[in-house]
């Protein structure tokens, strides 16, 4: 965001200035009676382009021509004072690719890459078979003309062409104010959807056709280029979050069977393997064991790179025992407790409460190595599922990531930390690192999985 700074030598950030790139229509009407119960005014900060004044002579909320009607003062209005109904004119709708017949070889590369279904091959007595396009099926994202060999496809003739150097269109959503303008100038369907977890719109780069529109009428500026590797893989990360989504939206009976199902999956999986090893750490490959049976109750449309979001959701399990043999009670390990769930108590010499979180500090501590923690999960490298098993001997370091994108400031990893090291301000989660023992627990705990451990290496 552009910065301006004042004579005092203080920097502010400036709104974008709206560029209008369509005829838009809004029409609205303000409550005065409920909006003079207000004081804070939230409507004025709300808008993106400054839209929205107060008339000093009678205090009266006003809306002024630069309103593109992103509703978002309607949005925060606490007593619903303001109505508004946008009209926006039609996109500019590029036209269907041309097709040159005389170019075309009958590869099928533009029938393989339309995701619509509107490029099919046709053969006639009078010409040589080519491929034709379903004016009704085509979305004009002109992707056809981008994967055709021999360039007989014409298209770009009002949007700008391929942007060079590989470039994609993405929507940066820690930026993203969720306005949904971007949403209604798009002129390719099916290229800007709205996400069912973060509520904020992303980018297909499949259906794009990089006209530039959103970039243009964007006010907070968080529509950008950016290069077509991280454009698919950040919009294959989010896809596959709104593929879990879907599937923890159905209806709650068929929701615990199904959890029910996965969870004896990889039990069964757990316990084939980990009964047929004794050794402290190993890693056995599963592949064949898991993904069968996951993608029949998932969806056929999971490939391993989906199925590695689920499966490694799935938390480690640990277990912690004590050699009763060679423990002597000393306490040791009492001491070095982080939550106070080891106590002494006959006729074992100590004992580990259920409230233990596994960090570790106590098999580290004790002098006879009578404690002994190990750990075992699933995971995806390289497209197959392992299953590892391994031996902690002390507590884990590393980095507590948040995602800002998917957190939603609930604050239950703040309430739910052992040591007091995560806290809430700002609409900010921030963690303490020197008082995190990385127990793990605010990732389990995470209803929206923004939390990840980063172990150092």
């Amino acid at each position: 965001m552009p910065t301006t700074t004042d004579e005092n030598g203080k920097s502010e950030k400036l709104k974008k200035i709206y560029k209008p790139l369509r005829d838009v229509e809004v029409e609205y009407d303000i409550d005065h009676d409920k909006c003079a119960s207000c004081s804070e005014r939230p409507c004025l900060e709300a808008c993106p382009v400054d839209a929205v004044g107060e008339n000093p002579v009678n205090n009266h909320i006003e809306i002024d021509d630069k309103c593109f009607g992103c509703v978002l003062c309607r949005n925060a209005c606490p007593y619903d004072a303001i109505h508004m109904e946008t009209t926006l004119s039609k996109p500019r709708r590029e036209n269907v690719p041309n097709i040159n017949t005389k170019l075309c070889r009958q590869c099928g590369a533009c029938v393989d890459a339309c995701r619509m279904g509107a490029i099919h091959l046709v053969s006639s007595g009078t010409e040589e078979a080519h491929s034709e396009i379903d004016e009704d099926k085509c979305v004009r994202c002109g992707y056809c003309s981008r994967v055709c060999p021999t360039e007989a496809i014409k298209y770009g003739e009002i949007l700008p062409r391929s942007v060079v150097g590989g470039k994609a269109i993405v929507v940066n959503q820690e930026k993203c104010i969720g306005c949904m303008t971007c949403t209604r100038v798009c002129p390719s369907r099916g290229a800007i959807n709205v996400g069912k977890t973060s509520k904020l719109p992303y980018i297909n780069p499949s259906y794009c056709a990089r006209c530039e529109e959103c970039m243009d009428v964007c006010p907070s500026t968080a529509i950008r280029y950016s290069s077509r590797k991280r454009a698919y893989e950040g919009y294959q990360k989010i896809k596959t979050m709104e593929i879990v989504s879907e599937l923890m939206e159905k209806e709650s009976e068929k929701l615990a069977r199904e959890t029910v199902k996965i969870d004896s999956i990889l039990n069964k999986v757990t316990r084939e393997v980990s009964y047929s090893h004794t050794e402290d750490e190993f890693t056995q490959d599963v592949t064949e064991l898991v993904t069968a049976e996951i993608k029949a109750l998932a969806g056929a449309d999971l490939e391993i790179e989906d199925l590695k979001e689920i499966i490694q959701a799935t938390h480690p399990h640990r277990e912690i025992m004590v050699d009763e043999d060679s423990c002597i009670g000393c306490g040791a390990c009492i001491k070095e407790c982080p939550v106070d769930c080891i106590k002494l108590e006959m006729p074992s010499p100590v004992h580990i409460g259920d409230e233990c979180v596994y960090c570790g500090k106590c098999v580290e501590t004790c002098p006879f190595d009578s404690i002994s923690l190990k750990e075992e999960s699933f995971q995806v490298e390289d497209g197959r599922v392992l299953f590892k098993r391994r031996k902690i001997t002390g507590p884990s370091e590393g980095e507590v990531l948040i995602d800002g994108k998917s957190c939603q400031r609930c604050g239950v990893c703040v309430n739910k930390c052992p040591v007091d090291a995560m806290t809430l301000e700002n609409d900010q989660v921030t963690v303490d690192r020197d008082k995190c023992i990385f127990c793990g627990e605010c990732q389990i705990i995470c209803p929206t999985r923004a939390v990840t451990l980063k172990d150092d290496i």
